[in-house]
């Protein structure tokens, strides 16, 4: 009988340990997410498609109207870090065409891009493939297509010109016409018998019309200024365009607040004649929206024109008559907008914003929707969940958008329009990992405290089940920095990684919190734009050390366990917060962060800026490099070597100071990566290294 109790009560242990080994929380199980993006729509019918990466494989799935189901139309099963980008349909649905290759998340996007170390050549490239199925394409070498409104066309930028291609590659794609400099932002003319463009050339920039090989380019009010984002009106018989003051001039302050004028104009293309339409406020506020989309300029319905600025104070959509007068903010209120697009019938604006019913939706993105004509603002997806990206379908019935929430990622989702009717269908459940459906996700919960100079700090606290004993902490910190992290699953890919990663943390026992920094997104003008910030000053480090200050006085953390993370300008404040806080943080990541602005100050010269001496000693003072002889706390320096956003050189200065004073640190260098972990196991790989440097530093025994 004993035996028999004993092997009864040694199986129910071995049940129990499998249990809890079955819902431990991997790395792999946690960044299985499907992540969509470039979700489009057709212009007639209700025709879809998105770009889904599955841990590497990037692929097109499309659906159709009325029931959505999602169909993989690609099969690209290799891992290769070569992203599909510009992903549009033919105006009826018969085609779509995209971009393989690249990095365009990156300073140079159309640079090709290996993170796979082939021995082969990499190239950006223009791709096809029939919306019904087939094989794909291969249209040329290229980047940012634009399919022509009767959908036989693809007109493309290669080495800067302008090309074009039948978009069933049954001719062979030539240069359509040469201009000086280099041109992009190409948009077809309704009738599709002409394309306009932007050549940018340096200090200024044009907007041109091409028409056909025999008639000479026509330049849209030429003038010593910046010109870009021309739209045709309904007709085709006009253009509206964003006009900014050309580069140049005596040295302005460096450290003043920026001013950055812009207006809209409108041209009258049979002749040429061009005339202000509105002018933004030569204040700071009033300069160009450095917000997802920048002015998004849309001419739209009922002879009005939207777009977007910021002189309020928050990032609004505004309409004004294609005539002139005063303009109308539709989206008032204090949240900010993203992710603008017009409804196919041009009467409607919807967007993604960060307001609702709850006051937490000041850290999620809900869907609206306006009238282009009147400020009739709807919230059209309130609750709990996270939705971006919103299309309405060519013939009007449908609304899709992405859709996440705390415990569930991206997916591609549907409502019914007009109205938007009924709960949220998401159409891609099946392609998450059960594992990762069932994984112990847990739902963060908003936080806000204040930093040494009074001003409010927004964050994310992640917490762990589990004893009551005190536990490590991270202060997650994220990049950009014109970025906010969200009460769930982000909708950028790079930030999509790090939410997960966070979640992962919390499975080992930490405390997580993401803290939404100054010069982030979201929350107002004055948070997003302070004085002395950056380089010049670096006012928003207050942030981090607030945020890990905080930490401390939780009950639940051991304030000498607190770590920190992040990539990115992330990076760089992690560097300053290991460099100046080492009491505080006592262990941290620094993935490819800048190191060193002393170099990248203007200097002073024969005529320098009024403050370029106050500017570089704030460089100075502002540099994590500056803070070495203090900086006691061990570091891994995490790097990829084909990094287009931040110099692979910035993470070598600080390694080569950090090594002479014998600071504790480890390395991790990527070969052939990009800023953005391009290859699944790369991404995998760096998430790893910065969970088990965490652990091994700030976990001990007693957990």
């Amino acid at each position: 009988m004993k035996k028999l109790t004993y092997w009864l009560l040694s199986l129910a242990w071995v049940l129990v340990g499998h249990s809890i080994s079955a819902q431990q929380l991997t790395m792999e199980t946690v960044t299985s997410y499907p992540f969509p993006s470039e979700l489009a729509t057709s212009a007639q019918g209700n025709r879809m498609a998105v770009a889904i990466n599955e841990q590497g494989r990037r692929n097109l799935y499309v659906a159709e109207g009325p029931d959505f189901t999602l169909r993989k139309l690609t099969h690209y099963d290799h891992d290769l870090g070569d992203e599909i980008t510009s992903v549009q349909l033919s105006a009826d649905g018969q085609w779509v065409v995209y971009v393989k290759g690249g990095d365009h998340g990156g300073s140079n996007a159309s640079t090709p891009r290996n993170p796979a170390s082939l021995p082969v050549a990499t190239k950006v490239q223009v791709w096809s493939v029939p919306f019904a199925g087939g094989d794909p394409v291969l249209l040329t070498d290229g980047d940012s297509p634009v399919v022509s409104p009767a959908g036989d066309r693809v007109a493309f930028i290669r080495q800067g010109q302008v090309w074009v291609s039948a978009i069933d590659g049954s001719a062979k794609a030539e240069q359509l016409f040469y201009a000086r400099g280099s041109n992009g932002s190409l948009q077809w003319s309704p009738d599709g018998t002409a394309l306009a463009f932007v050549s940018s050339r340096g200090s200024h920039s044009l907007i041109g019309i091409f028409r056909d090989a025999q008639t000479p380019i026509q330049w849209i009010a030429p003038a010593f200024a910046r010109d870009g984002s021309p739209r045709w009106s309904p007709d085709g018989k006009r253009i509206a365009f964003v006009r900014r003051d050309a580069w140049g001039g005596a040295p302005d302050s460096l450290l003043n607040p920026v001013i950055n004028p812009w207006a809209i104009w409108t041209a009258n293309v049979e002749d040429g004649t061009a005339a202000p339409l509105w002018h933004a406020p030569r204040t700071p506020q009033g300069a160009v929206p450095t917000t997802n989309g920048g002015t998004n300029l849309h001419w739209v319905g009922n002879d009005r024109i939207a777009f977007v600025s910021y002189h309020d104070s928050w990032p609004h959509l505004y309409s004004i008559s294609d005539t002139g007068g005063e303009a109308l903010l539709l989206t008032p209120g204090d949240f900010m907008v993203e992710h603008v697009k017009p409804s196919p019938d041009r009467k409607w604006l919807l967007a993604s914003a960060n307001t609702g019913p709850d006051s937490d939706d000041i850290d999620r993105r809900h869907l609206i929707a306006v009238p282009v004509d009147k400020t009739d603002m709807r919230i059209i997806s309130p609750g709990e969940g996270i939705e971006t990206f919103p299309h309405i379908t060519g013939d009007g019935s449908h609304l899709v958008f992405l859709s996440a929430t705390a415990t569930r990622p991206n997916v591609p989702a549907v409502l019914s329009w007009p109205g938007a009717k009924g709960d949220i269908r998401p159409l891609g459940d099946h392609l998450i990992p059960a594992a990762l459906k069932n994984a112990p996700l847990v739902t963060p919960s908003r936080v806000e405290f204040k930093a040494a100079d009074g001003v409010t700090v927004y964050g994310q606290l992640f917490e762990p089940e589990g004893s009551a004993a005190k536990k490590p902490a991270i202060v997650f910190i994220h990049g950009g920095p014109q970025r906010q992290m969200l009460l769930g699953w982000h909708y950028g890919d790079y930030y999509s990684n790090t939410y997960a990663l966070n979640q992962y943390l919390v499975s080992r026992g930490f405390v997580v919190l993401s803290v939404n920094y100054r010069l982030g997104i979201g929350y107002g003008f004055d948070f997003h734009k302070p004085l002395f910030a950056g380089r010049y000053g670096a006012a928003e480090y207050q942030d981090i050390k607030a945020a890990g200050e905080w930490l401390a006085a939780q009950p639940q953390v051991d304030a000498s366990r607190i770590g920190v993370y992040g990539g990115s300008y992330g990076g760089y404040l992690t560097a300053l917060a290991l460099g100046k806080d080492s009491d505080l943080f006592a262990a941290g990541v620094d993935i490819h962060g800048v190191h060193n602005y002393i170099g990248r100050i203007p200097p002073v010269s024969a005529e320098p800026a009024p403050d370029a001496d106050k500017a570089i000693e704030l460089a100075k003072t502002s540099s994590p490099v500056s803070y070495v002889d203090t900086w006691r706390s061990p570091v891994l320096l995490i790097h990829g070597d084909d990094d287009a956003n931040v110099d692979f050189e910035q993470t070598i200065d600080l390694l080569n100071r950090l090594k002479r004073k014998g600071v504790p640190h480890e390395t991790l260098m990527i070969p052939d990566d990009t800023h953005h972990w391009m290859l699944y196991k790369h991404q995998v790989q760096v998430d790893r290294a910065v969970a088990e440097f965490l652990e091994r530093h700030l976990l001990d025994n007693r957990h």
